[in-house]
């Protein structure tokens, strides 16, 4: 997902590895982003927000 992109709920927005299973994360919004806050590639910790979603 970049910014700008429209989503709706229930839409893939990245995959999470985790011990070696991936992990589809879902929105649970319908907007648009307006921000990527974590970098491909990098850890991200549990509750840590990924996305900045406006909501439509």
């Amino acid at each position: 997902m970049q910014v700008g992109d429209t989503i709706s709920s229930g839409t893939v927005l990245c995959i999470i590895e985790a011990m070696k299973l991936f992990n589809e994360i879902e929105s649970e919004v319908s907007g648009t982003i307006v921000k990527v806050l974590a970098d491909d590639g990098k850890s991200v910790e549990y509750d840590q927000p990924l996305f900045l979603v406006q909501p439509a």
